[in-house]
């Protein structure tokens, strides 16, 4: 990006980390919802990758990302292992489609909900009583939730709890799903669809020498 877009606009952004500290992959969401247009900038596809890790080839979508097909399916041709999406959507709708990726994906799913109450609010927050009335304790519910490749849920969902979850993931578990239904692989039909993705960097200026 140039430097003036690098110093003023703001993203909805997510970062991997590695066990040593390295930064491993940082995406930036590619279509802010709704009222979130207001605030952040669009993303591009600089980001759509999965990474290895020690634990499995681990990929990232923000929130309603994660209702984007095409978007998915990036990730799957990338042989995603453990498909993680943070997000502040819940209850079962959300929940559903986590485990639809689950199944779709044939990978492992981790869905960090945003466990949030009336008391979490800072007393300085502007209108807190008018927006969120001190009647409803639970602003978010949070549903955080870990599924198995085929859709089992293992873990959760963390309904009205500010807690932790935990799992023990096996992503040999992931390969072996895909023996079975590979989306990206022996059950597409690159002869009938394609995708294509752009990965570049966008800038919204280029100088030349």
């Amino acid at each position: 990006m140039a430097a003036s877009a690098l110093r003023s606009t703001l993203y909805n952004s997510v970062v991997v980390i590695g066990s040593g500290g390295e930064i491993l992959n940082h995406h930036r969401k590619l279509m802010p919802t709704n009222p979130e247009r207001m605030l952040w900038g669009f993303g591009d596809g600089s980001g759509l990758n999965v990474v290895e890790t020690p634990i499995g080839r681990i990929g990232v979508l923000l929130c309603w990302e994660n209702y984007m097909p095409l978007a998915r399916y990036a990730l799957y041709a990338q042989g995603v292992d453990v498909y993680i999406a943070p997000t502040y959507d819940s209850g079962e709708g959300w929940i559903g489609t986590m485990q639809h990726i689950a199944r779709e994906g044939a990978c492992w799913v981790v869905s960090a909900g945003v466990a949030l109450r009336h008391n979490d609010l800072p007393e300085d927050f502007p209108e807190r009583e008018t927006l969120y009335p001190p009647s409803e304790d639970w602003i978010n519910p949070g549903d955080s939730v870990m599924v198995a490749p085929g859709g089992e849920v293992v873990a959760g969902p963390l309904h009205q709890q500010q807690d932790i979850l935990y799992t023990e993931i096996d992503a040999t578990r992931a390969t072996n799903a895909r023996r079975t239904f590979d989306v990206a692989g022996h059950y597409a039909r690159p002869d009938v669809f394609t995708l294509k993705v752009n990965r570049q960097k966008r800038s919204p200026v280029e100088f030349e020498p």
